[in-house]
C-alpha cells in the first residue's frame, strides 16, 4: 500500500492497524533545537483518547505514546522522531461474524476491490484507530509553529441540533464532552445522543477549527494553496464528507460586497472588517484566524440490520457488533485540530525556504 506520508517539508508517514500489537509514525522536517518531550504530545493525545465518556467507543485504550528517536536531551536533534503507542484493548473476536460481509457506508468493500484483501477486525489500516498518529504528528506541529499560534476546535453541530454562537466561549470547549463552546447545548447533545445509542444508531458531526496568530504569507496562489491543501487534509480524516474554509458554501448566497473584506490601515497595519475568506485570499494567509469546518458522516458501524452483500457476491444482512462511537465527530475534534497545525507548520518551513 502507497500514500502513508501527508507532507512536504514538515511530513510524517503513519503504520499500523485496529488490532495489531502497534501503531506509530515518523516525523520528519522537524528543526534541531526544539524543546519536545512525550508529555508534549501525550496532553493532545488524551484528548482523542477512547473510552472517556459513554458518548464515545469504550474501548480503553491509554494511547501512551514513546518517543523512540529524533530527540536528545529534551530537544530534537534535526534527524526522523519516531513514535510508538501500543495497542491495549483489541477484541478481533467481535469481528469474525463479519469477516466475509461489507459492512455499508464503510471501507470493506472498496478496499477488498482494489487491494484483494482487507483486515476485517476493526477495519484494519482504514480504521480511524490510525488517526492517533495523526494527532501526535500534529502535537510536534504545534511545537515548530510555536506559542505564538493557537489552534482550537469545537463542535459546532451533533446531528440537527446546533450550536447558539451567540454563547461561543472557547473555555467551555474543554468543560463538556463535546467539546462545545455553547454551555447551553450541552444537555441537548446528551438527550440526542442517549437516545441514538439507546437505537443502536449514530450522527454525523459538524467541527470547526481556528487557528490564531498565523502569520500572513502563508500558501501560495497556484497549486500550493493554503486553502487547498487544508481541505484536503481535513478531506482525509475518516468519515469526512465535507470542508468549507471561511464562509465556505454560505459565500454563494452573498451578494459581492457583502462577501469582500474590506479593509481600513490600523496604525501602521492593515485591518479587516469581516473574514469571510477564513484568513486566506488567493491561498495565501491573510494574518486573520484561520477557519476551516468539516462534516463527519454518521459512525456507520451500529447495532440496527442493514442490506449488503458477501464475498461471495450473496444477498445478505449485517449487524456490526463491538465498539462504537454513537457520533464518531466527537474524537474528530483533536484530529481536526492536528491536521490544521501540520498544514500550517509545513508551509511556514515551506515560506521560510523561499522567502527566507
Amino acid at each position: 500500500m502507497s500514500a502513508n506520508t501527508f507532507g512536504h517539508l514538515f511530513r510524517f508517514t503513519t503504520f499500523g492497524e485496529s488490532h495489531g500489537p502497534a501503531i506509530g509514525c515518523v516525523v520528519d522536517g522537524t528543526p534541531p533545537g526544539i524543546a519536545l518531550s512525550e508529555s508534549d504530545i501525550q496532553v493532545h493525545m488524551d484528548k482523542r483518547r477512547p473510552g472517556q465518556n459513554k458518548y464515545t467507543t469504550q474501548r480503553k485504550e491509554s494511547d501512551t505514546v514513546k518517543i523512540l528517536s529524533g530527540v536528545y536531551d529534551g530537544v530534537t536533534t534535526g534527524t526522523s522522531i519516531g513514535l510508538l503507542v501500543e495497542n491495549e484493548d483489541t477484541r478481533s473476536k467481535d469481528y469474525d461474524d463479519i469477516k466475509d460481509k461489507y459492512r455499508p457506508g464503510h471501507a470493506d468493500y472498496t478496499y477488498d476491490q482494489k487491494y484483494g484483501f482487507r483486515d476485517h477486525r476493526g477495519g484494519g489500516r482504514s480504521s480511524a484507530r490510525e488517526t492517533a498518529m495523526r494527532v501526535a504528528a500534529g502535537a510536534i506541529a504545534r511545537k515548530i509553529l510555536g506559542d505564538g499560534v493557537t489552534i482550537q476546535g469545537a463542535i459546532v453541530c451533533i446531528g440537527d441540533i446546533a450550536i447558539n454562537r451567540d454563547n461561543w466561549d472557547w473555555n467551555e470547549v474543554g468543560n463538556n464532552p463535546f467539546f462545545s463552546p455553547d454551555a447551553d447545548s450541552v444537555q441537548s447533545f446528551e438527550k440526542l445522543l442517549d437516545q441514538t445509542r439507546k437505537d443502536g444508531s449514530s450522527v454525523g458531526a459538524v467541527i470547526e477549527v481556528t487557528a490564531s496568530g498565523a502569520p500572513a504569507g502563508l500558501g501560495a496562489p497556484i497549486y500550493a494553496k493554503l486553502d487547498a491543501d487544508l481541505a484536503g487534509a481535513l478531506m482525509g480524516i475518516p468519515a469526512v464528507k465535507g470542508v468549507e474554509i471561511g464562509a465556505g458554501f454560505e459565500a454563494a448566497r452573498l451578494a459581492g460586497e457583502q462577501n469582500a473584506d474590506e479593509m481600513r490601515m490600523d496604525g501602521d497595519k492593515v485591518s479587516f472588517f469581516s473574514n469571510n475568506a477564513g484568513g486566506i485570499l488567493g491561498g495565501i494567509s491573510t494574518g486573520q484566524d484561520i477557519v476551516a469546518c468539516f462534516a463527519v458522516k454518521p459512525t456507520s458501524s451500529i447495532l440496527k440490520p442493514k442490506r449488503t452483500v458477501d464475498k461471495a457476491g450473496k444477498d445478505t444482512e449485517i449487524i456490526t457488533k463491538g465498539r462504537h462511537d454513537p457520533c464518531v465527530g466527537i474524537r474528530a475534534v483533536p484530529i481536526g485540530e492536528a491536521m490544521v497545525a501540520c498544514v500550517l507548520a509545513d508551509h511556514l518551513l515551506r515560506h521560510r525556504a523561499q522567502c527566507g
